[in-house]
């Protein structure tokens, strides 16, 4: 009998496990974060120190198979100490809304799990080049891929209930222009993002 009860319970909990991975779900939610970001420095002109930035918006996830599909929209800020080799040090501040498109897949159940994913990230730039945060959000909802810098990212997460923790990786692509003094330094933005997440839907 106890062996009767006892795979009973294994396979209602395979069951379970599986209906939750099997099922389509949708979420939405918002989140908030910090990040470290560095540069990359090819010629050797400076050197730079992280400072801490910060990223807030929005996020949706379609799940089913235990695949997912998490596309995001936040506003970002990147921020770099730089010390030039002229003995000067200035503070390269990159804004922009970001929107990356990440594939990945989830483990779990019952409102815990953890989630690993990559993807391709489109930045667009606010206050530089002309743009407002009116015309960068317009870039960024109609995904204009020409007028965007690209990354790509990876990481993983954690969910607890509708709670999310995530821990990733950008690599820049395309070089970024910031001006040091009068000179107009072009540079790939890299950096480490932690954020937290709520699923209100």
């Amino acid at each position: 009998m106890k062996k009767l009860l006892l795979t009973l319970g294994i396979f209602l909990a395979i069951t379970a496990v599986s209906k939750a991975q099997i099922l389509p779900k949708v979420q939405v939610g918002i989140k908030g974060g910090v990040n470290l970001s560095s540069l990359s420095n090819s010629s050797g002109t400076f050197s730079a120190d992280n400072r801490a930035g910060y990223l807030g918006g929005i996020w949706a996830r379609f799940g089913a198979l235990g695949f997912n599909f998490q596309p995001e929209l936040y506003v970002t800020s990147k921020n770099v100490n730089i010390n030039s080799s002229n003995g000067s040090s200035s503070n390269a501040k990159f804004t922009s809304i970001d929107v990356p498109l990440l594939l990945g897949g989830k483990i779990g159940a019952f409102g815990l799990g953890g989630r690993f994913y990559a993807g391709p990230l489109m930045s667009f730039a606010i206050n530089r080049s002309g743009n407002s945060f009116g015309s960068a959000a317009g870039d960024a909802v109609n995904l204009r891929y020409k007028d965007a810098n690209f990354a790509i990212t990876a990481g993983a997460g954690i969910d607890i209930s509708k709670i999310s923790i995530d821990l990733r990786y950008e690599a820049g692509l395309t070089k970024q222009e910031y001006i040091d003094g009068s000179t107009n330094i072009k540079t790939r933005v890299s950096l480490f993002n932690l954020s937290l997440g709520y699923a209100f839907l």
